[in-house]
């Protein structure tokens, strides 16, 4: 999992994805959560936290611990959010040895591409809540699932950069996220390109994960997110996840 644009061109999130374009996602999860949890000094574990886009408006409600695979993400994180903590773990196998009364996973899920490893991801989170804990995961639904082509890009003094993303189906339960980055600094331009394979699980699979683990589970249609980066007429369709332990 040495993804080149998480690491050696994690430095260009500042310029695609500065924190600021995070604020009315972030601010809809605060909300979300702040009406179904009652603590006081509310502490949150966010998993596949990146670059710390979400976390800087976390960080306002919220006490945020961020664990991460990716050290480049990881050192934009800390740099942007030094009032949280950041470690380095796979959210699958992640251990901190303290529960957290909210966990959070709102875009990095989807890098889990076998049933397998989707169960100890939930189960992992889970095992991280308090009693009463409330876990908030964002996900495609295989049904759902649309092939797009996505255009993201940004400038900062004399650097202009450019992402293509093609998303294409590959198989019964992964995709493949195709990545150029065309990048300038004045007049030289570099080209970059890498494919990332992501997974692709059902409704019923998501549902019977939650289940197993003991979770009752909310749910909402997020599908316009991506509606500003989609090129032509596509879709991209998301659903959020919350809930919170039950006994039963």
């Amino acid at each position: 999992m040495n993804w080149m644009a998480y690491d050696e061109l994690a430095w260009t999130d500042d310029i695609l994805a500065p924190p600021e374009t995070y604020e009315e996602e972030a601010l809809f999860y605060v909300e979300a959560i702040i009406n179904r949890i009652s603590a006081q000094n509310v502490t949150m574990l966010h998993l596949g936290c990146g670059a710390g886009g979400h976390d800087f408006h976390f960080k306002e409600h919220f006490s945020v611990t961020g664990a991460d695979i990716s050290e480049g993400m990881l050192a934009l994180a800390k740099e942007r959010n030094p009032e949280a903590t950041y470690v380095t773990g796979d959210m699958r196998t992640i251990d901190l040895n303290r529960k957290f009364d909210v966990v959070v996973i709102p875009d990095s899920i989807t890098y889990m591409t076998t049933l397998a490893d989707l169960k100890k991801t939930i189960v992992n989170a889970a095992r991280h809540l308090k009693n009463e804990g409330i876990l908030l995961v964002v996900a495609h639904m295989k049904e759902d699932f649309r092939e797009n082509n996505f255009a993201y890009s940004g400038e900062k003094g004399n650097i202009h950069i450019t992402v293509f993303e093609n998303n294409h189906i590959v198989s019964d339960s992964t995709y493949e996220a195709a990545i150029i980055y065309l990048i300038r600094q004045e007049v030289e331009l570099s080209i970059h390109h890498e494919v990332h394979t992501l997974g692709l699980f059902s409704y019923d699979q998501w549902m019977a994960v939650f289940g197993e683990c003991r979770l009752k589970i909310d749910e909402m249609n997020m599908d316009h997110l991506y509606d500003q980066y989609l090129l032509e007429d596509g879709e991209y369709r998301l659903k959020m996840f919350i809930g919170s332990l039950t006994n039963k």
